[in-house]
């Protein structure tokens, strides 16, 4: 049987910060973030200078990873799987992400799979050929030793469309527009859509994501302080849990 290519492990670590946007408040803001700001070069004009993202949640009956996301834990983390496209059978990369946060940094690493083993991940049954396609790499490990011993398996898919914005000056900090977010209950990365179908989740609303290494640049807290922004706590993941009823913020 054919071997995954060798993949990299791809490594993130920065702090994100998160507002919620009326489509009023989020055209005010892109207009005056295109002085200093360009779009990233993963946008697609046909889709409005956006892309797609897919992403397609772990969790266990206990909705372990949901409550300590809710409950604010400073040391937490959670696995998914994603991709950029609605359809199976592109050329499209698909990645294992490890998503978590350590006190007021968030951490990410990822690592792409190989579309022909996707139901490796996503079927416990299979988890053990994981390592033999994976030897020696630690994402993949940490996966399979972390779904048994916390009995993890797909739970919520989650899609919406980014328009990301990169700085032209300085240090590193992007700017993501993240709209049209829908969910389902899913056990696949490419349900059929007669198996289910998808629900809005904050309609009419964007999540504006900010990400960077050390400070934002001061144009950007002048943004944060004319519009009043107010910093918020809150997950496409959770909110996906919450509207398809498989867990509840009390």
């Amino acid at each position: 049987m054919q071997d995954f290519k060798v993949k990299k492990i791809q490594k993130f670590a920065r702090y994100e910060f998160k507002y919620l946007l009326n489509k009023k408040l989020r055209k005010l803001i892109e207009e005056d973030i295109h002085h200093f700001m360009a779009y990233d070069g993963f946008v697609h004009p046909e889709l409005d200078n956006s892309y797609f993202v897919r992403s397609l949640y772990f969790d266990n009956n206990l909705s372990s990873n949901f409550f300590e996301k809710v409950d604010g834990i400073k040391k937490r983390s959670k696995y998914r799987i994603r991709t950029y496209s609605k359809i199976d059978g592109t050329d499209i990369p698909i990645f294992l992400e490890k998503k978590g946060r350590v006190n007021e940094r968030t951490f990410k690493e990822r690592v792409e799979i190989e579309r022909e083993y996707l139901t490796y991940f996503l079927n416990p049954n299979y988890h053990h050929l994981i390592l033999d396609k994976l030897p020696n790499n630690k994402l993949a490990e940490e996966f399979v030793f972390d779904s048994i011993r916390k009995r993890l398996e797909p739970k919520v898919l989650i899609d919406y469309k980014r328009r990301p914005y990169i700085n032209n000056y300085g240090l590193y900090f992007r700017l993501t527009f993240d709209s049209e977010v829908v969910s389902r209950t899913a056990s696949n990365l490419f349900p059929s859509k007669d198996s289910g179908s998808f629900q809005e989740c904050r309609a009419g609303y964007t999540i504006l994501e900010l990400k960077f290494d050390r400070g934002m640049p001061p144009w950007f807290h002048r943004i944060i302080q004319n519009y009043n922004l107010r910093r918020l706590s809150i997950s496409k993941f959770v909110i996906g849990m919450e509207q398809c009823g498989i867990a509840e913020d009390f």
